[in-house]
């Protein structure tokens, strides 16, 4: 069974780094493209990047230069490395394959001002 666990939130002043990871068991991640999803309070759930299997990035505009995903296949494992947080980036943040449409169950990214 493929599952998806995401590990890394908290709370974090504004200005400050968090790195989520993404840990993937059932199937390898070397052959698929990878997702990260946010969903704030009251809000739709969004895309804040995807990575494809050749290691081409997507960002959101409102994480550009901020956020970086990255992939280790050998851990079976995606990071979304976030600098420079902003209160506006608080959010339930999901780990997500696009193929099988699973996701993780989340993690909270809290961001203080």
């Amino acid at each position: 069974q493929v599952q998806l666990a995401e590990s890394g939130g908290g709370l974090v002043q504004a200005g400050g780094s968090l790195r989520l990871s993404c840990a993937v068991s059932g199937i390898i991640i070397s052959i698929n493209t990878m997702g990260w999803y946010r969903q704030a309070p009251g809000k739709q759930r969004e895309l804040v990047a995807s990575i494809t299997t050749g290691g081409s990035a997507i960002y959101a505009d409102s994480v550009k230069g901020r956020f970086t995903i990255s992939r280790d296949n050998a851990k079976n494992t995606v990071y979304l490395q976030m600098n420079s947080l902003k209160p506006e980036d608080t959010a339930v943040y999901y780990c997500h394959m696009p193929a099988l449409n699973r996701w993780g169950q989340g993690t909270q990214v809290t961001v203080s001002s």
